[in-house]
């Protein structure tokens, strides 16, 4: 199959139908969903968007207080060096801007032949942030309309939409007096886009021999917890658990859902797992094809330092700087308001 791997700017698990959420700013979203392979704990890796990626497409862990530039010299293979090696047409097209706190550092050399951004897509709506999603979307449809029929490829699609400050060009659904509802509009507006896409590959008929991944790349927190505002400064549920879903039209027709811990690391070898390839050495993520339970591991050094981890119902948020630790029962407290990590200090 072809893979198609979209990576959602700023978008959350628990603003999602499919994840519980009353409103529905994404039912494109959903729709694929209901015919997917759903992880419902899945969280990322780092909550911002640079480290992230590279989390995503080389399944390898950022280290603290790093700057993008140092990753220029990781050399393990990421995802579309290794489908490169196989045959696999390539490109990334990217809503924002590479120059962006370094995603040039984090893209480059990585397998991709093709690389474009705001600039190189052009679109009707200029911002710092960008260009509007349907001039992203034409792009792509563009590129693949360029292939020859007999090439597989393998497309990462970057938006924007969902970044503060919530630009949604045409408004949306929800009331816009608050931020929340300006952020529902955005998700709303990138989801559109995210139809035409998938929408577009169904009239070339292309569907039923994709495989697509869509994740966030980060939650968004609107004060759920103290201070807690945008998505770098904690890794509490708002911040790192977001979407994961596989979907592979044609085999699947329902959703079915994974409810062990996943981890964004863990979708490179999840992809090279579902088409039936080897799994480079270096991968630190594992394949969720695979039996056994596992850990996620996430932490922000944005401000302060924060390590923690998802095991099971448990949620253990450790603080660099102060030695202190958190510990939630989150199939008990999902909203993360009762620490209990005096009452079990083993």
């Amino acid at each position: 199959r072809n893979v198609v791997l979209i990576l959602l700017e700023s978008t959350g698990a628990e603003y999602l139908k499919h994840y519980g959420a009353q409103d529905d700013p994404m039912p494109h979203l959903t729709a694929l969903a209901s015919q997917s392979l759903v992880a419902a704990n899945a969280y990322a890796v780092y909550p911002e968007s640079i480290k992230g990626l590279f989390s995503v497409l080389c399944s390898r862990y950022p280290a603290l207080d790093t700057k993008p530039e140092l990753y220029t010299a990781i050399r393990t293979p990421s995802i579309a060096q290794v489908l490169r090696t196989a045959g696999y047409r390539t490109a990334l097209f990217h809503s924002g801007r590479f120059m962006y706190l370094g995603m040039e550092s984090i893209i480059q050399n990585r397998g991709y032949e093709i690389l474009e951004d705001a600039g190189a897509i052009g679109g009707h709506h200029d911002s710092s942030f960008g260009v509007e999603e349907p001039s992203t979307i034409r792009r792509i449809h563009a590129w693949i309309d360029s292939l020859p029929k007999d090439e597989k490829f393998f497309l990462t699609y970057l938006p924007i939409a969902g970044h503060h400050p919530y630009d949604a060009p045409n408004g949306g659904p929800f009331p816009e007096k608050d931020d929340p509802g300006r952020y529902r509009n955005s998700l709303y507006y990138g989801d559109a886009a995210l139809g035409e896409l998938i929408e577009g590959l169904r009239r070339r008929g292309w569907d039923q021999k994709t495989l697509f991944v869509v994740a966030g790349d980060h939650g968004e927190a609107f004060g759920q917890h103290e201070g807690n505002f945008g998505h770098t400064l904690f890794i509490y549920e708002e911040n790192v658990r977001v979407p994961f879903l596989i979907a592979a039209p044609g085999l699947l027709d329902e959703q079915r859902t994974l409810q062990r811990t996943a981890s964004l690391i863990d979708a490179a070898p999840t992809i090279l797992d579902l088409l039936g390839m080897g799994i480079p050495d270096a991968y630190q993520g594992y394949s969720l094809l695979g039996g056994s339970d596992a850990m996620a591991l996430f932490y922000t050094d944005y401000s302060l330092g924060f390590l923690g981890l998802r095991d099971g119902s448990w949620k253990y948020i450790h603080e660099l700087e102060t030695g202190r630790s958190k510990l939630f029962n989150l199939n008990e407290d999902p909203h993360e308001t009762t620490n209990l990590d005096a009452h079990f200090p083993d």
